[in-house]
C-alpha cells in the first residue's frame, strides 16, 4: 500500500510521520523529527531541513504528503520563518515528485480525537493510541505530523481533502 508523510513544519524542528492504509485501518511505518541549530542563520537551516527531509523521502518513497497549515501567528518575524520552512518542504516533495495536501490544525486535531478544539497533549496520546508507534515520539513535532499523515490518510479519496 502506498506510503504517506506527514509533515509538522518548523524552522528549528520539522517533525515528520509515516502511515500507510491497510483495509480499513492505518498502520504506522515511521516516524521522526528534523532538529536544526537555532544559531545557525536562516539559510544554512533550510538547507538542513531539506537535506533531513530528502533522506527521508528517499528511504521511505511516499506517494504523498501532508501538511499542516500555517496558522495565524502572533509574531510575524515567526510567521515568516514557518513560511521559509514550509516553502523548502514543499519544494522537496516537487522535486521528489510527490503529490501536497494540506490540512488545518482543526481538521487535523478533528480526525485524530473527534474535535477541533483537542488540546496538543490529547492529539499526542490518540496518536500513540491509534497508531501504536514503535518508539515512545520523543517530542510533539513528531507527534503532530504523525496527526498530519492520519488525518490525510482518514480524508485521501472524500472530497474533502485539498491539494496544495
Amino acid at each position: 500500500m502506498p506510503v504517506i508523510i506527514g509533515i509538522d513544519p518548523g524552522s528549528r524542528v520539522t517533525g515528520y510521520g509515516l502511515v500507510e492504509k491497510r483495509g480499513s485501518g492505518i498502520a504506522y511505518i515511521g516516524s521522526g523529527a528534523i532538529k536544526v541549530r537555532a544559531a545557525d542563520p536562516m539559510p544554512q537551516r533550510l538547507a538542513a531541513i531539506k537535506r533531513g527531509l530528502d533522506e527521508v523521502l528517499r528511504e521511505y518513497a511516499p506517494v504523498a504528503m501532508a501538511v499542516e497549515e500555517v496558522f495565524v501567528a502572533k509574531n510575524p518575524k515567526s510567521a515568516l520563518k514557518l513560511g521559509q520552512a514550509r516553502g523548502v518542504i514543499i519544494l522537496a516533495a516537487a522535486e521528489a515528485e510527490i503529490e501536497v495536501f494540506e490540512y488545518s490544525p482543526r481538521e487535523v486535531k478533528a480526525s485524530v480525537t473527534g474535535t477541533g478544539s483537542a488540546h496538543k497533549s490529547q492529539v499526542g496520546a490518540m496518536v500513540v493510541r491509534l497508531l501504536r508507534p514503535d518508539h515512545q515520539p520523543a517530542c510533539e513535532d513528531e507527534t503532530d505530523a504523525l496527526a498530519v499523515a492520519f488525518c490525510h490518510a482518514l480524508r485521501a479519496g472524500s472530497p474533502v481533502w485539498r491539494n496544495v
